[in-house]
């Protein structure tokens, strides 16, 4: 075979493969990255899970008791009960951003890859328990509130800004800040505090004078100050040009080339 036909042959190659996949050409990577706003000595954050649903997967309901996978999220930052509950909704797509805690200026992200056209890519819901608290959290009561694709059917670009004043308390634990039950600053396992048996309101903020605000590593930890700021999450859409659009664009440019090269050749003899 001569060198004419051999590129000819890739190239359609790379063209037919390139045709066959559409599913691949239709994905879109999407990333979500937090960010702790809080002022230096100032709240800091659990992990954040990310679900992305339907509208349909509510993570809270204000006013009603807190389910047992909420709870330990916002008792222990532990993300793996509502992983699993949000799992057994017939959802799948999510996330924990983050291994550590979060801190002031820190920031954490994950990229997921999805269809524009399945239904369940639709909505983000999140979550992640504020330190150190007993049980305080933020996350977003109404599940289309975050909708992650446009009225064009494309996957859109967005953030948004958590405020003090949106933080939330699940009122499982009596919020009595004592080392040994709470979170971050002293509790030596999960689930120590003492049971409150309330329901998912905003969270009136930490004790003045008390134990969390009285600590230097937390003294602007007084979320319930005006304009307090907890997080930015910010939704991205990040281009990427098509595998199989550049490969066949090479090929191509790989055997003009060639032609080019064997006419001057001819051009040289004749």
């Amino acid at each position: 075979m001569t060198r004419k036909p051999r590129i000819l042959g890739v190239l359609a190659t790379a063209l037919t493969i390139a045709a066959v996949q559409p599913a691949a050409a239709q994905l879109t990577t999407v990333r979500v990255r937090v960010t702790n706003l809080a002022p230096a000595n100032g709240t800091a954050l659990t992990p954040v899970w990310i679900g992305i649903h339907d509208g349909s997967f509510r993570t809270f309901t204000p006013g009603m008791a807190s389910s047992s996978a909420l709870e330990r999220l916002a008792e222990d930052g532990d993300t793996p009960p509502i992983s699993t509950l949000f799992n057994n909704g017939g959802f799948s797509t999510q996330a924990t951003l983050g291994s550590a805690p979060i801190l002031s200026g820190q920031s954490a992200e994950f990229t997921f890859l999805l269809d524009p056209t399945n239904p369940l890519n639709r909505y983000l819901n999140y979550a992640s328990m504020v330190l150190p608290s007993n049980d305080a959290f933020i996350g977003n009561a109404d599940p289309l509130a975050f909708a992650l694709v446009g009225g064009d059917g494309r996957f859109r670009s967005f953030s948004f800004n958590v405020l003090g004043s949106s933080v939330w308390d699940t009122g499982t634990e009596v919020n009595d800040e004592l080392a040994s039950n709470t979170a971050f600053f002293g509790q030596s396992m999960p689930n120590t505090g003492t049971t409150e048996n309330g329901v998912v309101t905003r969270h009136p903020g930490f004790i003045r004078g008390g134990r969390i605000l009285s600590a230097a590593q937390f003294a602007n930890a007084d979320f319930t100050g005006e304009g307090y700021q907890v997080a930015r999450f910010e939704i991205a859409v990040v281009p990427e040009p098509s595998t199989y659009l550049l490969m066949g664009t090479g090929l191509l440019g790989l055997w003009v080339g060639a032609v080019r090269r064997k006419r001057a050749r001819r051009a040289q003899l004749g």
